[in-house]
């Protein structure tokens, strides 16, 4: 799904981020088989930071985006070397645990010294406000390759992912409002499902981080439910990720208008929906929550 028929991507953009991975990667010296001077390739020394303390198999394989078959032998490597224990997770007899040995946290440490030694050597030749830029550039950089990386899927209502995302607006808003939230507000799985409406999850590593529904009013009508970006997802640009799939589901399904409403404290979601082109409007609806009621009209679909 692309939300918001986005534009190709052209060839010199590609172009640009390619180069600067070329450059990156060999500036810090990934492609070496002892990085950073350690026995061991990036791959392997990346694994035993993202240990921690100790995680489970599965948990790093999704973490880390790896293959089963390629973590199991780093995992085995690593325990061979006697940097890792792996056992049997103690609250799950299905997974493995992997955790590190003295001599892997030893290892760790120096990693990091090393790593640290090598970023300040690399900014050493920047002056103060250079390095300010730099930063910068770098979150700003982290941020959008974030947002690139999240999916925006269409689900169905029912599903356990749906029903978890509402939970966890509920949660949120239930804190923020002062009145607090009744849960029985909450749209319906059927009305947000087919046809008859839409349900978005977006996806960060696997992990849910953000939802939005759309159901039908009336003929030619739709309204936004529920826009919501777990608060670690927050500022990257996703909530409007979101409602940009939930009006092109709209223009789908017929729609030619969505309207919403919002409570008086979402002073930074009313920003978002004028931003995005709504209009305020009159109460379309008496609605215990809404404090303001928007509107917008989407352009035909060819």
């Amino acid at each position: 799904m692309n939300p918001g028929h986005p534009q190709p991507v052209s060839t010199d953009d590609v172009a640009a981020l390619r180069r600067f991975n070329r450059y990156f990667t060999r500036r810090i010296g990934a492609l070496d088989d002892h990085y950073l001077g350690q026995d061991r390739p990036l791959g392997a020394a990346r694994l035993l930071f993202e240990i921690g303390e100790g995680a489970s198999l599965r948990e790093l394989r999704s973490r880390l985006g790896l293959d089963a078959g390629y973590l199991s032998r780093m995992a085995k490597t690593l325990e061979t070397q006697g940097m890792v224990r792996i056992s049997v997770h103690p609250e799950d007899n299905r997974l493995r645990r992997i955790e590190p040995t003295p001599a892997g946290r030893t290892e760790v440490k120096e990693q990091n010294r090393r790593a640290d030694a090598l970023a300040a050597g690399l900014l050493s030749g920047l002056t103060t406000d250079q390095r300010a830029d730099l930063t910068d550039a770098l979150a700003t950089t982290r941020r959008l390759l974030r947002l690139a990386a999240i999916t925006v899927d269409l689900v169905d209502g029912h599903s356990p992912d749906a029903r978890a995302c509402l939970d966890a607006y509920a949660a949120d808003i239930d804190a923020r409002f002062p009145e607090g939230f009744d849960t029985s507000d909450l749209v319906r799985p059927e009305e947000v499902s087919g046809d008859t409406g839409a349900f978005f999850v977006a996806y960060e590593e696997g992990r849910p981080v953000g939802c939005g529904a759309l159901r039908r009013l009336e003929p030619g009508v739709g309204e936004v439910r529920h826009v919501w970006v777990h608060p670690e997802a927050r500022r990257l640009g996703l909530a409007r990720r979101i409602l940009a799939a939930l009006e092109q589901a709209a223009s789908e399904r017929g729609l030619t208008v969505v309207r919403l409403d919002t409570h008086a404290t979402l002073t930074e979601a009313q920003a978002m929906y004028r931003a995005c082109g709504y209009a305020e409007i009159p109460a379309y609806v008496d609605h215990v929550y809404a404090s303001h009621w928007f509107e917008k009209r989407l352009p035909a679909t060819p």
